[in-house]
């Protein structure tokens, strides 16, 4: 199995998830040129790609999914309520596009089990994605662990998951007092504590890889959030049980560099 961020954060995100030359995409809230020359830099060819499935139905994870479904002739993936909040928003598809998932799905040869997240949006999930050796847990824009997360990520091989803020930047920062209490609450985005405690109980002996998305450009930095999930993880027994855990953080505009699992 194969993964990259091809873009993360406010200003868009997409995820890349192939294994032996076949791919999909979780979400695209980039443009058809991001998507194309993006993919160049991991070497991965968008002909490979054989679907994309959507977590949620903000601007950031869908603006680009209907120009790149029609280009590549591709269908599009997601629950019946996300379907009604999106549907007119990405412009014409042809019927076989629009697949309604439920709970499970493969695509790409690869397995994957929906995860309810909390997010202020009709219905958003993340994803745990299980290949022929490997498994990733995908989990962005939720206000608070779930119980649907506890009870299914742990012991992944790898995670990108939303390290979106730090809590005293948010406060003490410019934003409106209506956004920084949104940002805060059940339904907004779990901040770099919270993260690295759900990170604590999930990382098992086996874990190689744990990618931090989702930043706030205004209320985190990547050295602030690796900082911090890196203090609280070797101030736990994850500093013993997880030898070869590497973290690293996902750029906001280009991809990072494809990750490997399995070989």
């Amino acid at each position: 199995m194969y993964f990259a961020t091809l873009a993360s954060g406010s200003s868009g995100n997409s995820i890349l998830v192939g294994e032996k030359n076949r791919s999909f995409m979780v979400d695209c809230g980039i443009t058809l040129k991001r998507v194309f020359a993006n993919l160049e830099m991991v070497d991965v060819s968008a002909l490979e790609l054989e679907g994309i499935i959507i977590t949620h139905e903000h601007s950031d994870h869908i603006r680009g999914i209907g120009a790149l479904a029609r280009k590549l002739k591709i269908p599009v993936y997601a629950t019946g309520g996300i379907w009604e909040e999106v549907e007119e928003r990405l412009g014409r598809l042809q019927p076989e596009q629009r697949i309604i998932i439920k709970k499970e799905i493969s695509l790409a040869g690869m397995d994957i089990k929906l995860i309810a997240t909390s997010h202020d949006s009709r219905e958003s999930y993340g994803l745990k994605v299980a290949g022929k050796k490997a498994t990733l847990g995908i989990a962005t824009d939720s206000g608070l662990i779930t119980e649907d997360m506890h009870r299914n990520l742990p012991g992944c091989d790898a995670y990108i998951v939303e390290a979106n803020h730090d809590l005293q930047k948010l406060w003490q920062g410019r934003y409106p007092w209506y956004l920084k209490k949104r940002i805060d609450s059940s339904v907004g985005h779990l901040s770099n504590v919270q993260l690295a405690e759900a990170l604590k109980d999930w990382l098992r002996e086996n874990a190689q890889k744990v990618v931090l998305a989702h930043l706030s450009e205004e209320n985190n930095t990547p050295e602030l959030a690796l900082t911090t999930v890196l203090k609280m993880l070797r101030d736990s027994s994850v500093k013993q049980r997880c030898s070869q855990l590497k973290i690293r953080v996902a750029p906001r505009y280009v991809p990072h560099e494809l990750i490997i699992l399995g070989e």
